[in-house]
């Protein structure tokens, strides 16, 4: 089987981050040493990668009975994985089926069409180190089209314009245009929890110009770590966005508006406040974000601590706690809610907070709150740097 998805190295002008380095060049440079961080959707996204390139290589691609057998049996174990779910099941499959129609219309162009699955793409002549992997490949006289899964449902990706399957297109150029008359690159990104399907068509001249014009100045730049930093949309995945200074100092000169009445605002002036606010919300959360990242690992933030949250009491055993009620004659009404106990809350309501004490006191505990960040005028106690002893744990901040 090919090298598993979460296996492959990232090239530093890779294609993911062509967003990045091509509007802001230096961000490259800036994030190379910084680790990444892996997220259940990412570790999610990755096994529905794999299963969807089990399923095209079966359905697709030419397999004897041996080989049939070792793809059943690689899907089977990825059905096992905990994040696999009737949800990617159904997603996958709807790839899968666009996949093959897609390869069908090629076929229909050409009888000699090709699919490639899990491609890598150099475009090295372009980006220094240039590479990536492209989920689909199909290559027939006049069209070469790159699809793209995108698993995530957060936001909704699209293919117009975007440098990723841009990039993928190229490279698949680069490699095969000696093999067939291709005279338009295709890009297409199947988002199928979205339901969004969107395709980009370029003509290779369109192509090889945004390349030349666009991309090898951008990345001869990011490579030596040179250019200006520019924030915008691309910043949403950069590792550096909550101590960009560059973002800040955009962010700050967006609170410089002029209104035009000192006491009220009109329509227009709120409809560009939104937007502005919708920034500065995104760039405050970032930056909390980074500030709580530094406190948990014990840097000192100048005029905020990390204070133990607040949490609620929790009953441990729920099944001991039911039977010490019934056993106390209590009405079912008193303490149950359908088919569950009522929260404790509720229950000192309608039994009284020194009887329930009484009856599953030994019961009720109340964990220490997650550590949150917050103004050191707030009245608790400080805590110490929290990295080891809450290191499997999930973090919040209070405003």
């Amino acid at each position: 089987m090919v090298q598993a998805h979460s296996e492959r190295a990232h090239a530093l002008l890779s294609a993911s981050k062509a967003a990045q380095w091509i509007n802001c060049p230096p961000s490259a440079r800036l994030q190379e040493r910084l680790p990444d961080k892996r997220s259940e959707y990412a570790d999610q996204g990755t096994v529905a990668h794999e299963l969807a390139e089990l399923k095209l290589r079966r359905r697709l691609t030419p397999c004897n009975s041996k080989q049939r057998r070792e793809i059943d049996a690689a899907i089977g174990y990825l059905q096992q994985n905990p994040l696999y779910d009737a949800e990617m099941e159904s997603a996958v499959n709807e790839y899968v089926e666009i996949v093959e129609e897609r390869f069908m219309a090629a076929k229909a162009r050409s009888s000699d069409a090709t699919i490639l699955l899990e491609e890598s793409l150099d475009f090295s002549e372009w980006v220094p180190d240039g590479y990536g992997t492209g989920d689909v490949v199909l290559i027939s006289d006049g069209v070469l089209e790159v699809i793209d899964l995108k698993y995530g449902k957060g936001v909704p990706v699209s293919a117009v314009g975007n440098p990723q399957i841009r990039l993928y297109g190229l490279g698949a150029w680069n490699a095969y245009n000696y093999l067939y008359d291709i005279r338009e690159i295709h890009g297409t990104i199947v988002q199928p929890r979205l339901d969004n399907i969107s395709t980009d068509i370029m003509s290779v001249d369109e192509l090889l110009e945004w390349a030349e014009t666009v991309v090898r100045p951008a990345a001869a730049l990011a490579y030596e770590g040179k250019g200006e930093y520019k924030p915008g949309d691309h910043c949403r995945w950069c590792k550096v966005k909550g101590n960009c200074r560059a973002r800040a100092d955009a962010n700050m000169a967006a609170l410089q508006y002029e209104f035009q009445d000192p006491a009220l605002l009109t329509l227009d002036e709120i409809g560009s406040i939104l937007h502005v606010a919708e920034q500065l919300s995104a760039w405050a959360k970032d930056v909390a974000d980074y500030a709580f990242e530094q406190a948990k690992a014990g840097q000192k933030v100048p005029g905020w601590k990390l204070v133990e949250g607040r949490s609620n009491r929790q009953i441990t055993d729920k099944d001991a706690a039911r039977s010490a009620l019934e056993a106390a004659g209590l009405e079912p009404a008193d303490y149950l809610k359908p088919q569950d106990l009522l929260g404790i809350g509720d229950l000192e309501k309608r039994i009284g907070k020194k009887e329930l004490a009484a009856l599953i006191g030994d019961l009720i505990v109340k964990p220490p709150g997650k550590p949150v960040l917050v103004p050191e005028t707030d009245k608790r106690l400080e805590l110490n740097s929290v990295e080891n002893d809450f290191a499997n744990e999930n973090f919040n901040l209070e405003d």
